[in-house]
């Protein structure tokens, strides 16, 4: 795992195409936006364990 410190208002780039800004940092929250293709999907931890667990159409094995 790559660990990188950013301020409010830096960003991280992954591959060619994917931004992650620090928007905000408050206490122990930090607010991160991210911009990336929309054929890239992009979930916080615990909903795509929901949705594995689920067996959602487009996360079962062929």
């Amino acid at each position: 795992m790559l660990v990188l410190s950013r301020q409010s208002d830096e960003t991280i780039i992954i591959g060619d195409n994917i931004r992650v800004t620090i928007v905000e940092v408050r206490g122990d929250k930090v607010r991160i936006g991210i911009d990336a293709p929309r054929d890239v999907t992009v979930h916080r931890q615990e909903i795509y364990d929901a949705i594995r667990r689920e067996g959602a159409p487009s996360t079962k094995p062929v």
